[in-house]
């Protein structure tokens, strides 16, 4: 019955102190949000720059995006054996950041390329250079689609560390959840899948603060 598949709600509270008194649970979870955290923000630092020139360069978009469009195609769970190598936090955050990467790229270009046209030539009229298109028109166009590449990265980050974590990690959610499961420990297996749930609603409550601040200028419908 499901109920025999699904511990209750008391027993996976209860393996909280299991997994403290092993002296696990905060290391796991440290471990994960460093990986998480070192990936996305390589992810974020490289996919800004590249999505701007992919959509302000036409050369450029015609050498990169291709690339991005084959690569972003493929589940992160099929590169992981390609990139997991050897035991440490490296390949963990090389698989991060890739997915990461491709997610918030794509969506920023798209961001870039829907700027209204005639902010730009009025810009060009008044004189302005590409650095101050940049920094007084498109930018700030362009960021509430900068906030939703942060939001599907730090989504992605979270539902690609099982994968990321899955080979050599010595610690993390992720690897935790895979040693649980081959001992057929369901109930602090769950825990730990709820802890990752948790984790992202967290994150999400915070970049809507942010949003809020940064984007109160726009009308938006409410929901």
């Amino acid at each position: 019955s499901t109920s025999r598949c699904f511990p209750n709600a008391i027993k996976v509270i209860g393996s909280i102190q299991t997994m403290v008194s092993r002296g696990l649970l905060f290391k796991d979870i440290g471990s994960s949000l460093i990986s998480v955290l070192l990936g996305f923000l390589i992810g974020f630092v490289t996919a800004v720059p590249v999505a701007f020139l992919m959509a302000w360069y036409r050369p450029v978009r015609f050498i990169i995006e291709p690339w991005i469009q084959f690569i972003r195609n493929i589940p992160p769970l099929a590169y992981v054996p390609l990139v997991v190598i050897g035991v440490g936090r490296t390949p963990q955050v090389i698989v991060i950041w890739l997915a990461t990467f491709l997610t918030m790229t794509v969506t920023i270009f798209q961001g870039v390329i829907n700027v209204d046209e005639t902010l730009i030539k009025a810009a060009r009229v008044l004189g302005a250079k590409d650095s101050d298109l940049f920094v007084k028109v498109i930018f700030p166009a362009t960021t509430p689609f900068i906030i939703t590449a942060i939001r599907l990265g730090i989504s992605t980050a979270l539902t690609t560390l099982i994968a990321a974590e899955s080979t050599g990690a010595v610690a993390g959610l992720g690897m935790r959840i895979k040693a649980l499961s081959n001992s057929y420990e369901t109930t602090p297996m769950l825990l730990y899948i709820i802890i990752i749930g948790i984790i992202g609603m967290l994150a999400e409550k915070i970049l809507k603060y942010f949003e809020r601040k940064l984007t109160g200028w726009q009308e938006k419908r409410e929901i």
